[in-house]
């Protein structure tokens, strides 16, 4: 199996490229500040998922894993932030968290079958 076949890395990809349309438009301060968190929180879920991937060993893939969810969860804290501060709209954030949520069920069940096969 390769990485790319994995549907969640596939997700958790798509989520960090719709995070970096929207914070491309901020102005420098906003980027300065809220964006580049968001964005670090946001590409470290798929960047955690390749490199447990590529270690080809249960137990670090796993962990890798878990670190991935804790950057799933850190992002959906940022884009809270960035909700409540107006810089993304009540629809893009609802849109966002949907997908966070999906991929959060999806992370779930590929840290749980790992070594199980």
């Amino acid at each position: 199996m390769e990485l790319e076949e994995l549907k969640v890395y596939e997700l958790s990809m798509k989520l960090g490229e719709d995070v970096w349309q929207i914070i491309d438009g901020w102005s420098f301060f906003q980027k300065d500040t809220v964006g580049k968190q968001l964005v670090r929180a946001v590409d470290s879920v798929a960047a955690n998922l390749s490199e447990g991937f590529g270690r080809y060993h249960f137990k670090k893939t796993k962990n890798f894993g878990y670190y991935s969810r804790g950057s799933l969860y850190e992002t959906k804290t940022w884009l809270g932030k960035a909700n409540k501060r107006k810089l993304i709209s009540d629809d893009k954030y609802s849109e966002l968290i949907i997908s966070i949520d999906t991929i959060g069920k999806m992370l779930n069940k590929y840290i749980k079958s790992i070594g199980n096969k």
